[in-house]
């Protein structure tokens, strides 16, 4: 049993911070859920990575599109710091 205790905490110790960070919690101590509950949440954290991404990109191509007034929608004369009344 120790031995396996010993195996786990090795192999916890190579992993990446951010799944060290969240395994390391759950202090699982059988080798063989301790590999697999890694690996699924590598395989979570690409994909949510590769999902930001693509909205990045898809944002980025959006907005390069431009629209031909400009992004706001407000007039020049409609608040904010140049849009101060005197009295």
């Amino acid at each position: 049993m120790e031995a396996e205790e010993d195996k786990c905490v090795k192999f916890e110790n190579g992993l990446r911070p951010d799944i060290k960070q969240l395994i390391g919690f759950s202090e699982i101590r059988n080798f063989p859920t301790l590999v697999n509950k890694s690996r699924i949440y590598d395989k979570d954290s690409r994909a949510k990575a590769n999902y930001y991404k693509a909205t990045n990109e898809k944002r980025r191509k959006d907005f390069c599109r431009g629209k031909p007034y400009g992004r706001g929608g407000k007039k020049p004369d409609e608040g904010g710091a140049s849009g101060v009344k005197g009295g």
